[in-house]
């Protein structure tokens, strides 16, 4: 049953990185417990541009839970309260009439505020640039069969593929970590057989560029694990582990 809340938000403002931030009051009237957490928030836009303050700037693309774009800390909660949900995703049903909710951005040295919840996460980008490659010849795609592959190993594969990179378990790890995004990627390369040829330096690369770009180390609180979107295993980090490790000792 649809039902109408109002609600208060207190949402981060920063008008840019060299800005002080604060958190402002907004009271959001009527409500649809249908509408999405986004469409909510193009409610409050809508009516802050009608009262000629700047509308809250957010990230948003697909919304439709595949890119990860809407990251946003919602009380406390990266992609707010629901598991294995992007914040696109979330219903306001899932709200109750009159709750406060507090509204921020990604929390981390590497992910510099662009504006209010805005943040930049290219350092994620550099961390897959610096070996999230294969080599692989260009021409005519090769038979389904021509490399065989178990399973259970391409089911693993495609588990950690499935990270669309949103950075949320940089967000919900006390240290602000990106050893789940990293392990990640790492991982579904380096269980397949294309992955092979590069594994080693791949691991040492983008372990090494993620230190450098200020992100904390692992020590297995699993905040990321279980805020991830996606739900991607901690299991990955323990391979990256084994994968980093094995690199620097044949090196």
């Amino acid at each position: 049953m649809t039902k109408t809340l109002n609600l208060t938000l207190k949402v981060w403002r920063q008008k840019g990185q060299n800005s002080k931030g604060s958190f402002e009051t907004y009271n959001a009237k009527g409500i649809s417990s249908d509408m999405s957490f986004l469409e909510m928030i193009d409610v409050i836009n809508e009516q802050l541009t009608i009262d000629g303050i700047e509308p809250i700037a957010f990230d948003h693309d697909c919304r439709e839970g595949i890119c990860g774009m809407c990251g946003t800390v919602v009380n406390g909660r990266p992609h707010g309260p629901e598991k294995g949900t992007t914040l696109c995703q979330l219903h306001m049903r899932h709200f109750s009439d009159g709750d406060t909710i507090v509204v921020e951005p990604w929390r981390s040295r590497a992910f510099k505020v662009i504006k209010d919840l805005v943040v930049d996460r290219s350092a994620l980008d550099k961390i897959i640039q610096a070996g999230g490659y294969i080599s692989v010849n260009t021409g005519g795609a090769p038979d389904a069969n021509a490399i065989l592959v178990s399973q259970e190993t391409a089911e693993k594969a495609m588990d950690a593929a499935a990270c669309i990179g949103c950075g949320a378990c940089v967000a919900a790890c006390p240290n602000a970590s990106a050893m789940l995004f990293t392990s990640a990627k790492i991982s579904q390369l380096a269980l397949l057989p294309q992955g092979k040829p590069e594994a080693a330096k791949r691991a040492m690369e983008m372990v090494r560029t993620m230190d450098g770009l200020g992100f904390g180390n692992c020590t297995n609180e699993r905040e990321c694990e279980a805020e991830c979107p996606k739900e991607i295993s901690i299991v990955n980090i323990a391979r990256m582990n084994r994968e980093f490790f094995k690199a620097a000792f044949l090196s």
